[in-house]
């Protein structure tokens, strides 16, 4: 059983604040425990299925973050963006304040399954070259695709930075206009640069898979949600 810990120090560790902050939620009556008003913010308290109610929103207790979100088009995977706005900006400020950071980046203009943490163990697992996790993309080409183009794809093309080929570790055609391709590696630009490379490109480019994990259908673009225990293992799996 999780060992109980002051309501101060939960909801520092939430993102909700400085611990002086957290304080002054608990002081002025924003703050339930459980479905019940909190009155000191040094009251101890178990973590274990702690529901945390915050000037009015539901929050659950998680010690460590692993959330899946559907990235739009158009945001930007930095905190710090350039041209476009952050993805950090659709998510809620606990989980800014808490430093989560994108497992992997999304190009601004590609759309799809982004896993976002604050356990930096996870992070580096999820991310190493050395685990070759398998990255599942679905592309609409501009041009129609050839079944040349497919096999290419598999033996493995030469990008312009790299005389090491690139392979897709799977390729299947869908339609005319689009195919699922599945990635171990994570260079610039990979997935376009190797379409241009075979001669085709790449219109509309939206990530569906990570390792075994796969998004969830009735998660809508610009949306999140906590994964399980269960999708944990299910990408636990992917780094054995």
């Amino acid at each position: 059983m999780a060992k109980p810990v002051s309501l101060e120090k939960i909801l520092f560790s939430q993102g909700f604040g400085t611990r002086r902050y957290c304080s002054d939620l608990v002081y002025a009556d924003l703050v339930k425990v459980n479905g019940v008003l909190a009155e000191d913010p040094e009251e101890r308290i178990s973590t274990e299925g702690l529901i945390l109610n915050v000037e009015g929103q539901d929050w659950e207790f998680h010690e460590k973050a692993y959330i899946a979100f559907h990235k739009p088009t158009n945001y930007e995977c930095s905190h710090k963006t350039t041209h476009h706005p952050s993805v950090y900006s659709l998510l809620p400020r606990p989980f800014v304040e808490r430093g989560l950071q994108c497992v992997g980046r999304l190009d601004f203009d590609t759309t799809g399954l982004l896993l976002i943490s604050d356990d930096g163990q996870f992070i580096h697992k999820m991310t190493t070259p050395k685990k070759n996790i398998g990255k599942v993309y679905e592309i609409r080409t501009a041009e129609p695709i050839q079944g040349k183009q497919l096999d290419h794809l598999l033996k493995g093309v030469i990008l312009d930075d790299d005389p090491k080929p690139c392979f897709a570790k799977a390729c299947e055609q869908i339609d005319e206009h689009r195919l699922a391709m599945t990635i171990v590696e994570g260079r610039y630009h990979q997935v376009k640069r190797m379409m241009a490379a075979v001669g085709n490109h790449v219109a509309q480019l939206h990530r569906t898979q990570i390792g075994a994990y796969s998004m969830p259908v009735d998660l809508a673009e610009g949306q999140w949600r906590w994964l399980s225990e269960s999708d944990l293992q299910q990408l636990a799996k992917s780094v054995e």
